[in-house]
């Protein structure tokens, strides 16, 4: 496998992994079990009838969310190909990076979807979603864009 491949998959991985266990933490907080989280994050495709579905409807949600997490760290290591500056310094862009990635979901993506919920303006899920998404998505992407730089991906390209 290309350090690329390893790059966004790990990344990615990593990511998806600590996002959702910080999910079910929160949600676990307010009484509220994983498969019910799987089944919320399934709905935002496929419709709201995923939140009433079973085990399927989690398996779905928790595919979604990896795959989410893939596009993401895919779209930092792509990029990062061409503006090597990005893996220099990695925490400082991963949480650059996370800072992005919550603009977009929580101030377009999610009020898309469910605009009487979105934009979530209460501080305290704003603090959890920027910590989610710059500490536990962004960073361990852009770590795993600069273990791919020292590992050859980048063919010595450093700008």
């Amino acid at each position: 496998m290309s350090p690329t491949m390893r790059a966004i998959l790990g990344g990615g991985l990593i990511a998806a992994i600590l996002d959702l266990g910080w999910a079910f933490m929160l949600a676990a907080r307010d009484g509220i079990g994983p498969a019910r989280v799987l089944r919320v994050v399934a709905s935002g495709p496929f419709g709201d009838a995923m939140r009433e579905g079973g085990a399927g409807a989690s398996a779905v949600g928790a595919c979604v969310h990896v795959l989410l997490a893939l596009v993401m760290a895919a779209v930092f290591v792509l990029v990062a190909h061409q503006a090597t500056v990005l893996i220099r310094r990695p925490i400082l862009w991963g949480l650059a990076y996370g800072f992005g990635l919550y603009v977009v979901m929580y101030w377009i993506v999610l009020p898309l979807r469910w605009p009487e919920r979105f934009p979530n303006r209460d501080p305290y899920d704003v603090a959890a979603a920027l910590f989610t998404h710059m500490v536990l998505v962004g960073v361990p992407i852009a770590l795993a864009a600069a273990r791919a730089f020292r590992a050859g991906a980048f063919r010595g390209r450093l700008r």
